[in-house]
């Protein structure tokens, strides 16, 4: 089987190309679609057209279509022709841009989302490790404890210097067992 044959693949046939810039027409294109989608456009279209019929039915001598306005139906038909394909193209680039503003928002959701959790890992830990931590009430506690024991020591020794002074030495009752 030849190539010429073969139909599974088309034929490429490079005799005339057309270069253009897809960034600058796609730019072109949104701009008639937001020129299309307005009020404005709209009250112009009407006025123009109101002047055509009016000038066209009104006037002999500037008749230049007759009744059925085949102009003016071939110029609707001629911009709806063009207006179409702009208006696809423009919500083409426009969902474009939502599908590639969407998944940025999720990466930058599940970037927020795992640095939120590891937030809450460190706050976790921290609060362990603040567990095993003293308060100042707990040291201080402790410290009127330590207090209490060195100046009960301070006084059994000052009775002690007292007895040795004296030959007496107090007698300690002995702990039960």
């Amino acid at each position: 089987m030849t190539r010429r044959d073969d139909l599974s693949t088309p034929r490429h046939r490079r005799a005339f190309e057309v270069h253009y810039d897809n960034e600058a027409f796609g730019r072109f294109s949104e701009s008639i679609a937001r020129t299309l989608g307005t009020a404005r456009f709209l009250v112009i279209q009407t006025i123009i057209v109101f002047l055509w019929i009016s000038l066209n039915v009104a006037s002999v001598a500037l008749r230049w279509d007759k009744y059925p306005f085949i102009l003016l139906n071939l110029a609707f038909s001629t911009q709806a022709a063009y207006a179409a394909p702009l208006i696809l193209l423009a919500q083409n680039r426009q969902e474009q841009r939502d599908r590639a503003q969407t998944d940025n928002d999720r990466r930058v959701a599940e970037r927020t989302q795992a640095d939120t959790e590891f937030l809450a890992r460190e706050i976790a830990s921290v609060r362990l490790s603040l567990n095993d931590v003293a308060t100042t009430s707990e040291i201080g506690e402790h410290l009127e404890r330590l207090t209490e024991a060195v100046e009960r020591m301070n006084e059994r020794l000052s009775d002690l210097e007292i007895a040795v002074t004296k030959d007496e030495l107090p007698t300690r009752p002995r702990p039960s067992t």
